[in-house]
């Protein structure tokens, strides 16, 4: 049985706390930045980079686009409807201006979006994780695998953390409103008429009625898996209900998840950009969510056994997480780059400018997360034997986890903060504060309950696992 150790608690409560102070600072921060603060630093960015650098900055989201736009009209409507010098240079200082005020404006909106765009990654990556497990305990007990059952109270206490995480996400995405989804910005939605157009389905109040239905099926099925892995244990050596009813719900509760996974992703990741969508994105963002899952399965099993607390799980169970982690991190590979080259091969405007903006904007992340989810992981785990290292596995590990949490980076910053991101006290607040709410929940729920699901019929086939 696993104590929860007093030493474990205070890290994961400082961890929370040091997360949530340091969020707030940045949140106040930023909103106290005004108008003046934000023509201060674009003026100097102006002087730093020079001339032609400031005019080739680009205004993101369809509303600053339309600024430019309607203000590049007007200029060219005024070069050619007058003829008078001094007249021509006068209503050009008040157009050039005007500009200039527009994306002042536009940039102040990206920096107060910030905060809320680092909380909401941060939210969304902690709610995958325990949501990819829940996804990969689902499939063990509907393919009736041998070799997982010693791992499965470690995976029921990842998906303790579903519940909060997801209604927190659901929370983040009805109070940051417009400074995460511009298509809950009244304004934006009057002047687009594409939104205009999806606005029976993006609207807030069917999202968080179509949040709530998900995270119920997610959880309802979470509840009863635990309960009847738990009475198993308790049965007769010889009575397998409980087993079997488990078996019923996963099977079909993979069918539940395949649909309202990728409806979620829809809803809480693609739509940040309403006018861009992609027929993978559902898949794309389920292979992210599952190696993360199973990464953090196989780091929590080391670290327990590490206490010698799960002797019973051996190299060979290791040797199948980190196949797993390998595997998975291939077909992420291939999803992304079929994503990515069918989009650009076709070099449809309203399909590549997704691409565009981040390859522009983001170089780094965006290039550097195929180096750290897919590049780093092959190298290391392509070799049986170190599949069977557990330092080896806690160092591809933290590289995928951090490679994944920078995808999820790049799918939401871009359209919150345009050009104005940065990996700095936000984005690590954010990070810190859920990772101490994760370690509290997931390690309080894996001391409820003896670490060997002994009563599943497959546990000494899952003991004595080798080859």
């Amino acid at each position: 049985m696993y104590t929860f150790s007093k030493r474990l608690k205070i890290v994961s409560i400082l961890l929370f706390v040091v997360g949530a102070v340091g969020w707030g600072t940045s949140y106040v921060a930023s909103h106290d930045l005004t108008l003046d603060d934000v023509k201060a630093l674009l003026a100097e960015e102006h002087s730093y980079h020079g001339a032609e650098t400031s005019h080739s900055e680009e205004a993101y989201g369809a509303d600053a686009q339309r600024d430019v736009q309607t203000n590049s009209e007007a200029h060219a409507a005024m070069i050619h409807s007058t003829h008078d010098s001094n007249t021509h240079a006068e209503e050009s200082h008040v157009v050039d201006t005007h500009n200039d005020d527009a994306h002042a404006e536009h940039v102040l909106h990206q920096m107060h979006n910030r905060p809320y765009a680092a909380l909401y990654v941060a939210a969304f990556f902690f709610f995958m994780i325990s949501l990819g497990v829940l996804a990969f305990y689902a499939i063990q007990y509907a393919a009736q695998a041998g070799w997982s059952p010693v791992l499965f109270r470690v995976m029921e206490a990842i998906t303790y953390y579903l519940l909060p995480g997801a209604l927190i996400v659901l929370g983040i995405a009805w109070w940051a409103g417009d400074h995460i989804f511009i298509w809950m910005d009244p304004e934006v939605v009057a002047h687009d008429e594409l939104i205009q157009a999806k606005s029976g389905w993006l609207n807030k109040t069917w999202f968080m009625i179509r949040g709530l239905i998900f995270i119920t099926g997610w959880s309802l099925y979470r509840y009863f898996s635990r309960k009847f892995s738990l009475a198993q244990d308790l049965a007769d050596v010889n009575d397998n209900k409980n087993f079997k009813n488990n078996f019923r719900i996963s099977a079909g509760f993979l069918v539940f998840y395949i649909y309202t996974e990728s409806i979620m992703s829809w809803d809480w990741i693609m739509s940040v950009d309403p006018h861009w969508f992609s027929t993978l994105f559902g898949w794309y963002v389920f292979a992210s969510m599952f190696v993360s899952g199973i990464t953090v399965i196989a780091l929590i099993t080391i670290y327990l056994k590490s206490k010698g607390l799960m002797e019973f799980v051996n190299d060979s169970h290791l040797h199948d997480l980190a196949k797993f982690m390998f595997a998975i991190s291939v077909f992420w590979t291939y999803l992304w780059f079929s994503q990515f080259m069918l989009i650009w091969y076709a070099n449809i405007p309203e399909e590549v400018t997704y691409f565009v903006t981040r390859i522009e904007d983001y170089n780094l992340p965006f290039f550097g997360m195929i180096i750290l989810n897919f590049i780093f992981p092959f190298l290391v785990l392509i070799n049986s034997d170190y599949k069977r290292v557990p330092w080896f596995i806690v160092m591809a590990g933290v590289v995928i986890l951090f490679g994944h949490y920078i995808d999820v980076f790049n799918m939401i910053m871009p359209a919150t903060v345009g050009d104005r991101w940065f990996i700095g006290v936000p984005e690590i607040s954010a990070v810190l504060l859920f990772l101490g709410l994760f370690i509290f929940v997931v390690f309080y729920a894996l001391s409820k309950a003896p670490l060997l699901a002994k009563g599943n019929p497959f546990i000494k086939e899952s003991e004595h696992f080798h080859y």
